[in-house]
């Protein structure tokens, strides 16, 4: 079989090669034991190591969307506000997980510190009309011209002017050809620094990484087909883990009914569905159980301080790599939008 037809049979999943969510990918990668390699940095292809049958395409992460839409990649993962601002409206491609946990940021709209009496999105609907009544049209700059012409539509906006920018947006109404602006923010802190203020309702989308898929081109091989779900559950599960440790601890007791009921009489430090309670075989002493039971990282210490009150010792705690439904929900949704 030649490269070309070789590269044919691989599932692609197109991962971000520049920006903001470049190197957290890599790392989001390999915390779910899926760690992409990549030859040399001049490279646009890898590999995943763990699933020989995965090609890695490093995409910009503006044209990820397309790239899955048109089927050079069947997975993509970018940002759920550069999903949805350029997805067709046929909807081909599908938000299988809308967060992976990193990559937080805003879509908001932003105007000059001296619009004094402008402070929420109605006041600009106000302005808006006012500026229309004068025979002007509000000028709005924006990467994202889509979702925010639906999002003005529905509030009520409906006189203004989108002015299409490339480069940094701060300095639009301070160079004069816009008189706010509408941009990603992750902090503020540059919004502040050049003398803007978000609206209050001003906040379009808020926005993080997300993994989309082609229904369509994953259809077409079974094998396709099960290496997504192989792919998708890994992440899932992975980020289904996040919040909870798995504590294990030695504790006496009469009999595993009795042991059970002393855990139970705090439901809430019990795990997701009470202890596992399994007998202890030791020569010199009887009456000894281990427990193990899954709680949230926020209650660690006063599950551990329950066990303790149990008569609980040899207590230990460790960080849980992978939790799985008794489905996922992700395949479940890439089933039903085929």
């Amino acid at each position: 079989m030649s490269a070309a037809n070789e590269s044919n049979t691989k599932l692609r999943l197109a991962l971000p090669s520049d920006g903001d969510l470049h190197e957290p990918t890599q790392g989001f990668m390999r915390d779910c034991g899926i760690p992409v390699r990549r030859p040399s940095a001049r490279r646009y292809t890898g590999y995943i190591p763990a699933l020989p049958g995965v090609e890695v395409l490093f995409q910009r992460t503006a044209d990820i969307t397309q790239k899955v839409e048109e089927g050079s990649a069947e997975l993509g993962i970018t940002g759920l506000d550069r999903f949805l601002e350029y997805r067709s409206d046929d909807l081909q491609v599908v938000a299988l997980l809308e967060d992976l946990g990193y990559g937080r940021c805003e879509f908001v709209l932003a105007v000059p510190d001296s619009w004094l009496d402008v402070t929420s999105v109605y006041d600009l609907a106000d302005l808006a009309l006012e500026f229309h009544q004068q025979g002007n049209q509000l000028r709005i700059a924006t990467k994202y011209p889509r979702l925010l012409r639906r999002h003005l539509f529905d509030r009520g906006i409906n006189y203004f002017t989108l002015v299409p920018a490339s480069g940094t947006l701060e300095a639009a109404p301070a160079a004069g050809y816009a008189d706010l602006i509408a941009d990603i923010t992750a902090t503020g802190a540059t919004l502040r620094e050049n003398r803007l203020k978000t609206l209050e309702g001003g906040t379009i989308l808020t926005s993080q990484s997300c993994l989309i898929a082609n229904p369509t081109a994953l259809a077409r091989t079974e094998e396709h087909s099960r290496l997504a779900r192989y792919l998708m559950e890994l992440m899932e599960a992975h980020l289904q883990a996040g919040p909870y440790f798995r504590l294990t601890a030695n504790v006496p007791g009469d009999s595993p009914q009795q042991v059970s009921a002393t855990i139970l009489a705090r439901p809430h430090l019990a795990g997701l569905r009470g202890p596992t309670v399994a007998r202890v075989y030791n020569v010199e002493e009887e009456n000894w159980y281990s427990i193990s039971l899954l709680v949230k990282k926020d209650m660690l210490m006063e599950a551990v301080d329950h066990l303790r009150d149990c008569g609980g010792v040899d207590i230990a705690a460790s960080q849980v790599s992978y939790l799985f439904k008794s489905e996922s929900a992700a395949y479940t949704r890439l089933i039903e939008s085929d």
